[in-house]
């Protein structure tokens, strides 16, 4: 990690009034406000005005991951209810792609409610309704220890996306303390969300509507769309004093090989939508060097890697693309999917991201870390500006454009 001494906690805090958390969205989604930073200045404007401040020929990546509904209850004999939280398919491996067309039956590890309560060897089950009929949904341990559990339903035919549609509730942030709605299966995705794995949004393109994209292409502002598949991690708290001591959480990434012709056009103009977009940029960069120097597994980022490649091995962020992109074109492949938990904390030198359109986050959160890591201090003056002027903060909240 960052060759400091240390890096504590409490440096990354501020205090969040519990009536500055936006609990639910505002009612069109481009009326939120917008905070611009741009070399050290702060101005306030309306997010539905952002065309009009993108540094000129901006290239911005989404990530078009799409929630699902990943809290599935089931039942016991004696009628004790077992939550089980999906988080990734098992082997954490495995694009989640396939396991979300996968029929009959499939296996995920997750976080259980009520655990204690449901023995090893026993299957619990879920009686939902469908259409015209219902489905039939069963659970065992596939294992224990390591949280790990098989599914297996009837109609057999129905694929795990179509079933978890019936059976499962959208997962909200836990700091919102309130059920999900009927509203919030359409206002916790994006516009353009398609690509079903995540379970929590990223939610600082909850405030793009089809006015702003319109506004984008009348500016020449391009763009393109990533896979990240949020993971439950992203609300994981930091506990560790010295933050680097936090063990970080890892996530699936796409990456298709037009994303890599697209970003080897744009190398100079990167701005990422949203932390996970940033997250998977920057992954891709290091992905590209364990390609560059042939290493063992390298389509597995860690949260080391980066603060321990000598800069000596560091390529330029155009071969390190060109690395990703030449093993697709060798192995005659659309995309690769990687497993990434790279970890950006301040200290961090940034290869692809020249900004960042992003909402405003936990006290001491990951989501801090990497906010301080491109911007230094004035992440503080920032926050305490947005706390000054009435901003709305976290999931359902007001967004900013941080330039570097």
């Amino acid at each position: 990690m960052p060759k400091t001494d240390e890096l504590l906690l409490s440096e990354f805090q501020y205090k969040l009034p519990d009536e500055r958390i936006a609990r639910y969205p505002l009612p069109q989604r481009d009326a939120s406000k917008l905070l611009i930073y741009q070399n050290g200045v702060i101005r306030h404007e309306q997010f539905r005005n952002l065309p009009d401040f993108l540094p000129s020929a901006s290239f911005l990546v989404f990530n078009n991951t799409k929630v699902i509904p990943a809290r599935l209850h089931f039942t016991r004999s004696t009628g004790a209810v077992i939550e089980l939280f999906l988080l990734n398919p098992f082997p954490n491996d495995l694009p989640i792609s396939q396991a979300m067309e996968g029929t009959g039956s499939s296996i995920w590890q997750g976080m259980i409610g009520n655990r204690k309560r449901w023995k090893p060897g026993e299957e619990v089950q879920a009686v939902v309704p469908m259409g015209r009929g219902e489905v039939l949904l069963s659970a065992t341990w596939y294992d224990y220890d390591k949280s790990v559990v098989q599914l297996s339903w009837e109609p057999a035919d129905l694929t795990f996306a179509q079933l978890i549609q019936y059976a499962g509730e959208i997962p909200l942030p836990p700091y919102l303390k309130r059920d999900a709605t009927d509203a919030d299966k359409e206002s916790y995705q994006t516009i353009y969300s398609t690509q079903e794995g995540a379970v929590a949004a990223p939610t600082a393109g909850l405030h793009f509507t089809p006015a702003i994209f319109d506004a984008l292409d009348r500016h020449g502002i391009t763009y393109d769309y990533l896979t990240l598949h949020v993971g439950a991690g992203t609300f994981q708290p930091i506990k560790a004093n010295d933050v680097r001591q936090h063990e970080m959480h890892t996530e699936q990434v796409v990456y298709t090989k037009t994303n890599l012709q697209n970003l080897l056009n744009n190398l100079d103009r990167l701005i990422a939508v949203g932390t996970t977009s940033m997250r998977a940029l920057e992954s891709l960069y290091w992905i590209g060097v364990k390609l560059v120097y042939k290493e063992t597994n390298p389509f597995y980022l860690d949260q080391q890697y980066a603060y321990q490649c000598p800069l000596n091995r560091q390529p330029t962020a155009g071969e390190s693309i060109t690395a990703v992109l030449d093993y697709l074109l060798a192995t005659e492949k659309e995309s690769v999917a990687v497993r990434t938990g790279i970890y950006i904390t301040p200290g961090y030198q940034f290869k692809l991201c020249k900004g960042i359109i992003t909402n405003f986050h936990q006290p001491g959160s990951t989501l801090i870390l990497l906010i301080a890591a491109l911007l230094g201090d004035d992440w503080k003056r920032i926050y305490a500006e947005a706390l000054d002027h009435d901003y709305r903060f976290l999931s359902y909240g007001d967004s900013s454009l941080l330039l570097s």
